[in-house]
This record gives structure tokens, C-alpha cells and sequence, in this order.
């Protein structure tokens, strides 16, 4: 094989790889699961579907419509196409004005129910995209007006309009919840916000949807939705800080994280820790999972990260901790998974 053809060989292996990389990723929205575009849990989520099928499905019949008129145009002889020009007249000008003009003042309508409350005040919640984590703020929820931090999850109350304020930190990421809403833009200095209405209690998974470096893939998060009184139990039991030590084992957690030095980073309210940089781990141990959907959210999988963050998510801003002895590292580890 001649370098022309190896290259050319390349080029089609590279455009294969492309195209099975999107298929997957459509799949990955399109499948029944707690990411699923074709299985709606809010009004807004179900307003998308709907725009979305009229438009395959009209774009289709459409698709059918000029196949139908190219495969006659071959097979049929000149003389039976009297009144060419009305056919080129009304076929290629007329129609589509009429027909994307419909479908434009369609989508408008549909975008403004999108941003449309129903006159109900809608739930405030500010999410900050970060190289590869979510910042999430309920601001004027806790004692005295103070901001409620947490991250990589949403909890928000079912039948309520929320009202989700997005930004980024660094680079352009782009917050999704298929199941609950459309897709919208975190520009870093610029605020987008966005509708969320989930309707059906349960756990749903978001994604950011931009490419944002190394492990964009591994940058996922959850929204549940709980039932109004159970959204205030969650609330206030948040607005708490961190639960003391329950033996031996969990105190000496807590003191080995805060005499390595872990709290410059990470806060933990009711104990010296108030770093900024990274998430809050003050309730940590009632995630449904760690490092941004990354691990599952259990002590071994928490010493794991711990150890060695750069080994299972390179890049991110965590450096691997690998100096811990095993004792310190296990101990660190129960104490946070009994953060709840």
C-alpha cells in the first residue's frame, strides 16, 4: 500500500469512527432510561419531543414526496410535465415559504412555553460549569439568607417551575437533563437560564453537551425529584452541618482529612474545612455518586479517588493523594461516606 492510499484508509477509518461515536451518542439520548429524550418527565421535555417528531415526520413525508416527483421526472417522457413552471413556482417557492414560515412561528411558540412559568415563582438554582464538575448554589435557602452549596446533583421539588441559572468558570460547557428540558450554553462572564418542570418523581442524569477538554465524558450529574414535602425535608436537613463523628474510626477520618490539608480546597460545615476550590462535602456521603458520575459513591470507591484521582480522571483539578498511609486513606473515606 502506497502513503496516498494509507492516508485515504486513515481518512475512512477516522470518518467511521466519527460516525459511530455520534450514532452512540444519539442513542445514549434516545434509550429508555434516566436519560432519555423519548421518555419525558416535564412539560418542557415533553413541548421538545413533540416539535421534534413533527419534524422528522414532516420532514419525511416531504423527503418521500420530492423521491416520488425525481423517480417519475427519470422514468416519465417530457410531454407529460405540462405547466412546468407552476410546478417550479408553486414546488420550489411557494411551499417551502408557506411550509417553513408554519414551522417557524411554530417553534417560536414552542420556545416561549419553554421559558413560560405559568405566573408560579419559580425555584432559583445556579449551576457553574467547571473542568469536570458542577457548582450548584440554592441562594437565599439557608440560615439567614446564606447560599446552600453542594454539587454534581439537583434536587429539585416536583410540579414546580425551577429556574436554573447557568454559567461556566473556564471553557464553554453546556448543561442537558434530556428527560426534564432542552439543552443550554455555560459561557464563562455570561448567564443563560434555563426552565426545568419535572412533573414524575425519580432520578434523571444530565450531561454536559459541549466539549470541554479531556474528560467531557465524564462530567454527568443528577436531578431528582422529590415530592414537595420531601424536597423541604431534603432542605433543611442540607442547611445542617456535618454530622459529628460516630466513633473512633470516623473521628480519626476527620483528622486525617483535615491534617492533610484537604479543607484549602473543600468545605465541610461544622469543622475548620472551607475551602472554595472544589465541591462541598458537606453532605457528600448522600450523593448518588462521586467525581461527576464518574464512581459509584461507596468508601472503597472514595478511597480510590482519594489515592489516585489522576489515574481515573487525568486532568482534573484533584491531585492524587498517594503519600496517605492505608489507615488514614480507609479512615478518610468512612468519615465522608457517613456524611449524609
Amino acid at each position: 500500500m502506497d502513503r496516498r492510499s494509507g492516508r485515504s484508509e486513515g481518512r475512512r477509518r477516522n470518518w467511521r469512527g466519527a460516525a459511530l461515536a455520534g450514532g452512540m451518542g444519539l442513542l445514549a439520548a434516545c434509550e429508555r432510561g434516566p436519560q432519555s429524550a423519548l421518555h419525558p418527565a416535564g412539560r418542557n421535555a415533553e413541548a421538545i419531543l413533540d416539535l421534534t417528531l413533527l419534524l422528522v415526520a414532516g420532514g419525511g413525508v416531504i423527503f418521500l414526496f420530492v423521491m416520488a416527483l425525481a423517480g417519475y421526472a427519470v422514468i416519465a417522457r417530457p410531454e407529460r410535465f405540462p405547466g412546468s413552471r407552476a410546478w417550479i413556482i408553486g414546488g420550489g417557492i411557494v411551499f417551502p415559504i408557506v411550509t417553513l414560515t408554519a414551522l417557524q412561528v411554530y417553534e417560536f411558540a414552542v420556545a416561549r412555553q419553554l421559558s413560560d412559568t405559568g405566573g408560579v415563582e419559580p425555584l432559583r438554582i445556579e449551576v457553574t460549569g467547571n473542568m469536570w464538575w458542577w457548582e450548584v448554589r440554592y441562594p437565599d435557602v439557608g440560615e439567614g439568607g446564606e447560599v446552600l452549596r453542594t454539587a454534581n446533583r439537583l434536587v429539585i421539588p416536583a410540579g414546580r417551575p425551577v429556574e436554573v441559572v447557568v454559567t461556566a468558570a473556564d471553557v464553554i460547557h453546556s448543561f442537558w437533563v434530556p428527560s426534564l428540558g432542552g439543552k443550554m450554553d455555560m459561557i464563562p462572564g455570561h448567564e443563560n437560564r434555563l426552565v426545568l418542570v419535572g412533573e414524575r418523581p425519580g432520578t434523571y442524569r444530565g450531561q454536559c453537551a459541549e466539549y470541554c477538554g479531556a474528560q467531557h465524558a465524564l462530567m454527568a450529574f443528577d436531578v431528582v425529584v422529590e415530592p414537595p414535602d420531601r424536597f423541604e425535608d431534603w432542605l433543611a436537613a442540607e442547611r445542617g452541618p456535618a454530622a459529628e463523628p460516630d466513633g473512633p474510626q470516623q473521628a480519626a477520618g476527620r483528622d486525617a482529612f483535615l491534617r492533610s490539608g484537604c479543607g484549602s480546597c473543600h468545605t465541610v460545615r461544622g469543622t475548620p474545612a472551607n475551602g472554595a476550590a472544589g465541591p462541598d462535602l458537606t453532605h457528600v456521603g448522600g450523593r448518588g455518586a462521586l467525581a461527576a458520575g464518574t464512581l459509584p459513591n461507596t468508601p472503597e470507591a472514595l478511597a480510590g479517588w482519594i489515592a489516585g484521582s489522576q489515574h481515573i480522571k487525568p486532568e482534573n483539578r484533584m491531585p492524587s493523594f498517594p503519600i496517605l498511609g492505608g489507615d488514614d486513606l480507609h479512615a478518610i473515606a468512612v468519615w465522608l461516606e457517613s456524611l449524609k
